[in-house]
């Protein structure tokens, strides 16, 4: 398959997905998460591959939703726009990681750098998570004056339940890699030079696994999974709309990138 946004590779019964806009920390633009939508559906296409290794290229696994995609703001904003292009337009994101976690192949997510937002949504799609030990995570979205939306808060709810939820959600603050495992968030912490090796040895040992008992593992725990805190009756994008009209929303989003700009 051929992609602008990201790789996608096949080596046997192993598959690799990498985002690959390095120059934007892997920003999850409108088409990243088109094409993102289209690998996952790809590799469901595909028999052989029984994992597939999900990371990012460059110096961060995922920097978030890319807040300078000018079409996605369009699309979601912009009073001339249909509200049902705007609906479809704000619901990408949930589409992107429904398709991530119900992909067939099991799925590890290699992170290192920033997995900021949706990006540490998408970690959390997958299956197993390996982290760099130079991992920053955090999740920005109240900060910048909209809700988590993309199924976030269920799928945090039942990884780490309601009060880290609600502590990580509201504060914004970074928290390290080896925090985020023992709330179990992640399977393992490893060394920057050692990430590539480590999670390329997790996904050989569980690709040699026979694969009818791993399907069927993976469904039986996602099934106790979302009915511990199942997605949201409603679309969430929705939320996002009426965030994007709010003045207070819209201040909060100009102070949060003059902030970020005065960091670098």
């Amino acid at each position: 398959m051929k992609f602008e946004t990201i790789k996608v590779e096949v080596d046997g019964a192993i598959g690799r997905l990498t985002l690959n806009r390095p120059d934007s920390l892997n920003a999850l633009s409108s088409k990243m998460m088109h094409e993102l939508t289209e690998a996952a559906h790809w590799f469901d296409e595909q028999p052989d591959v029984r994992v597939v290794i999900i990371s990012g290229a460059g110096r961060a696994f995922c920097a978030g939703a890319d807040l300078k995609d000018t079409g996605r703001k369009a699309a979601t904003s912009d009073p001339q726009t249909s509200w049902m292009d705007r609906r479809a337009a704000a619901q990408s994101g949930s589409r992107m990681i429904e398709a991530v976690e119900k992909m067939q192949a099991l799925t590890i997510s290699s992170v290192h750098g920033f997995v900021v937002g949706g990006g540490l949504l998408l970690m959390v799609a997958c299956d197993l998570r390996v982290a760099a030990e130079n991992t920053i995570f955090s999740i920005p979205e109240v900060e910048l004056g909209i809700p988590l939306a993309w199924g976030g808060i269920p799928r945090l709810v039942r990884e780490i339940g309601p009060a880290m939820t609600k502590e990580l959600v509201i504060t914004c603050r970074r928290f390290s890699p080896q925090e985020a495992k023992a709330m179990g968030m992640i399977n393992r912490v490893v060394a920057y030079e050692d990430l590539q090796r480590e999670t390329d040895e997790l996904a050989e040992l569980t690709a040699s696994m026979p694969a009818v008992p791993v399907a069927i593992t993976k469904e039986h725990v996602n099934a106790v999974s979302r009915a511990m805190a199942g997605p949201s009756a409603y679309a969430d994008g929705d939320v996002l709309l009426g965030a994007f009209g709010s003045a207070e929303s819209a201040q909060a989003r100009k102070d949060y990138v003059e902030k970020r700009l005065k960091r670098k």
